[in-house]
């Protein structure tokens, strides 16, 4: 059953609806992110498509509201014409999931947390949020935060559903931070480093003042790049500075030109270096054990197809040959060890539905989890067993 509201309202009927028979509900705008997160019944889908439509965009105070079911598309051409952007540069999940391209709301942006290269500079997607309204899985209506930082009690809220995979509420409307463009942008590539090389030279990058705003190694490439971003006399400045500045690192050096650069760092955001058939895996670390993850992982047997670091190596994509457990007792592990947490992304709902998609937490925190899920939603009735089996 399919259920489309036309608004907030309608929402809140749906969810009371759901409440009273106990039947759960899965949410999506388009559904482009519907196979990430454990796999669960899909018989009821509250599809938010139809809450669409930017409700305010002031270019001048850099905020901008919007449905839910706004297509991520027409926010980006929107700000486009105002030479301005979400800087946490949204992931787009059709190359890993299948699907059609451009093809997200700003709902599920939200929702899943989906940030791109930029992030270890601009922040994550939860970041950029300012507020938003929603209905809770007890079926009431909440407001939240403003249109600015200022609001503590927002802010925190936002931390809480942004990520959250609609586990605690139905988004309904989003306010936005938005930062305008920078002037231009390159791309330093440095190449035939080989990977442990290769990030070291992205770390020293990282902790630099040249406000490298990107930094990703690509062992298919064998290239460590380097994204600089703003006027074009403190890019080209900044450039010729990390060139004398890596220079002890050797390897050949080259410059990718502002669209040349766009088209890199779009790539790279979408994990399409790793595309292809298997199992895929998300993996957070520190960036100073990226390098040793991978390493370890391959003295344990597993059968990494492809990979790419990117945040100075602190973030592992990786596609391995498929296995019935897809090799998160061994990714585990090592991440365990290390510490940070790993995330299967990509794999068949069978697999997906054996296998803890996300990284188990600690049982304090587990604990903690439980709590905040039961406050927003007491019978589960909002993506049930999407984060976790148990609820």
């Amino acid at each position: 059953m399919r259920l489309t509201p036309r608004d907030e309202k309608d929402v809140a009927e749906a969810i009371r609806t759901a409440l009273a028979h106990d039947a759960p509900l899965s949410i999506e705008g388009h559904g482009s992110k519907a196979g990430l997160g454990r796999a669960t019944q899909r018989d009821r889908v509250l599809s938010l498509a139809a809450l669409t439509g930017v409700t305010l965009y002031e270019p001048q105070e850099l905020v901008l509201t919007a449905r839910a079911g706004t297509p991520l598309r027409e926010i980006v051409a929107l700000l486009d014409a105002q030479n301005q952007q979400l800087a946490f540069e949204p992931m787009d999940h059709a190359a890993l999931l299948g699907g059609a391209r451009d093809d997200a709301t700003i709902g599920g942006v939200i929702a899943t947390n989906a940030s791109g290269p930029r992030r270890i500079k601009a922040g994550a997607a939860r970041d950029h949020l300012l507020g938003f309204r929603s209905v809770t899985g007890r079926g009431e209506i909440v407001k939240s935060g403003g249109r600015v930082m200022k609001n503590v009690t927002g802010y925190d809220l936002s931390k809480l559903v942004a990520g959250s995979y609609g586990t605690l509420a139905a988004l309904t409307e989003l306010t936005l931070k938005v930062l305008p463009k920078a002037e231009t942008e390159e791309t330093l590539l440095l190449s035939s480093l080989g990977a442990e090389k290769g990030l070291a030279a992205l770390r020293k990058a990282s902790g630099s003042p040249y406000e490298v705003s990107s930094l990703a190694y690509d062992p298919q490439a064998d290239a460590a790049a380097l994204r600089l971003e703003g006027p074009q006399i403190s890019v080209t400045t900044r450039r010729d500075d990390l060139t004398r500045f890596l220079a002890d690192f050797g390897g050949a050096t080259r410059v990718l030109a502002a669209d040349e650069s766009r088209a890199f760092w779009s790539r790279l955001r979408d994990a399409e270096p790793i595309a292809g058939e298997g199992v895929i895996w998300r993996v957070s670390l520190a960036p100073t054990d990226g390098f040793a993850f991978v390493e370890r992982l391959r003295g344990a047997g597993a059968p990494i197809v492809a990979h790419v670091y990117d945040w100075a190596g602190g973030l592992v994509w990786l596609r391995l040959e498929t296995a019935a457990d897809a090799h998160a007792t061994a990714i585990r592990a090592i991440v365990d060890a290390l510490g940070g947490h790993a995330t299967l992304i990509g794999a068949d709902a069978d697999i997906r539905a054996r296998v803890d998609v996300f990284h188990p937490q600690p049982a304090a925190l587990a604990a903690l989890t439980r709590r905040v899920k039961e406050a927003f939603d007491p019978r589960f009735i909002l993506e049930r067993g999407r984060l976790r089996a148990e609820f």
